[in-house]
């Protein structure tokens, strides 16, 4: 029996057509909170994400700052799915750039078997200059050892006896072990934010990551248009890729309580521009907060922490948009505890509002 003949002439249903994947926090202000607390506080999150029914959880990867730090996504991927029964599990991203791909494709097939076929594979080419400079990674070559990186990556988890000679990757045929248990791999995500890189990473059959940062809505319409086009261009074939926006989500208590987490999410920032496009201030693993350009009043605007009722309006013209998953990055150093009464707010209060069409039977 359908759900359609379950229900009475005129009734209506509301079906979810967004998914939401909670961002694992992974930023400590003070060093001193260690790297065990901060991976225990991301192991709840995740445990409490499935609770609550979010679809999924994200990792990223970052070296030698306090920032996004998880240097070892996939590590961090089979653990979530010890502790975890049902979610995805989506690296993001990995940086390509930074490994050799013949033993990460090795590591990928691992993972992949180890999470049960849960883990989707996040890649990018990369985002903090200082980081990647300190790994011998010029920023101005990220882009095509990214490329040829993926295109490395693909080859090792779908072939045997892969050779290969291009700039980056000279070797003779090998073919990594174990296979992947997904066939012919793991779902990959594209981190992708300009519209070419996201109409041609869609197009060749890969989900996208992106977020407009500072962009208007009108820069959003523009990368979901970016992305059908692309996944348009596939037919069928392309119907079960997703656009993932990524964005500070926090449903926080009040009015005081967003004001109180927004200055949070400021102090956050200035440390994210100081190694995004900044001059990379670090000591001992801690980034310097700097000035910024960007007033509090103006990244109120751009992010969105504010109470349920506001969250419900604001979120909205992203499912609206068509955005088919949104990524909810609660990663702006509140305590572990306001992090997770966040969690719950979302779910209960904002969720059911947000994201879901209404059927009605006739």
């Amino acid at each position: 029996m359908d759900l359609c003949s379950c229900l009475g002439s005129g009734s209506t249903v509301k079906i979810p057509n967004m998914r939401f994947n909670h961002f694992l926090s992974s930023y400590f202000p003070d060093t001193r909170y260690g790297g065990a607390r901060l991976f225990a506080d991301m192991l709840e999150q995740a445990r409490v994400a499935e609770r609550l029914g979010y679809h999924a959880v994200s990792i990223p990867e970052h070296h030698l700052i306090n920032i996004l730090l998880t240097p070892a996504p996939l590590q961090m991927a089979v653990r979530v799915a010890a502790e975890t029964e049902r979610v995805d599990i989506v690296t993001a991203v990995a940086v390509l750039p930074l490994h050799d791909m013949r033993v990460f494709a090795g590591e990928v097939a691992q993972a992949d078997i180890l999470c049960d076929g849960r883990m989707i594979l996040g890649v990018g080419r990369g985002a903090f200059r200082y980081e990647m400079g300190r790994m011998d990674v010029p920023p101005e070559e990220s882009r095509e050892k990214f490329d040829e990186s993926l295109q490395v990556l693909i080859k090792l988890l779908t072939e045997e006896e892969v050779a290969w000679q291009g700039k980056y990757y000279r070797f003779d045929p090998l073919t990594i072990m174990p296979r992947p248990q997904s066939k012919p791999m793991p779902q990959i995500m594209i981190a992708a934010l300009n519209l070419e890189a996201i109409y041609h990473s869609a197009r060749r059959g890969f989900h996208i990551q992106t977020t407009p940062l500072a962009g208007g809505h009108a820069h959003l319409l523009d990368q979901v248009d970016a992305f059908r086009r692309g996944r348009d261009e596939l037919g069928k074939a392309g119907e079960h890729l997703r656009l993932s926006l990524l964005r500070v989500v926090f449903a926080a208590r009040d009015e005081q309580d967003a004001k109180r987490k927004v200055s949070l999410a400021n102090d956050y920032f200035r440390r994210f521009d100081n190694v995004f496009t900044g001059p990379g201030i670090v000591s001992h693993g801690a980034i310097a907060p700097l000035e910024r350009e960007q007033s509090i009043d103006d990244l109120a605007q751009n992010i969105v922490v504010c109470p349920s009722a506001e969250m419900i309006d604001r979120l909205s013209s992203y499912a609206e948009s068509g955005i088919d998953e949104l990524i909810l990055n609660v990663n702006i150093g509140a305590p572990q505890d306001e992090a997770i009464d966040a969690m719950h707010r979302f779910a209960e209060e904002v969720r059911p509002h947000v994201g879901t069409a209404e059927l009605r039977v006739a």
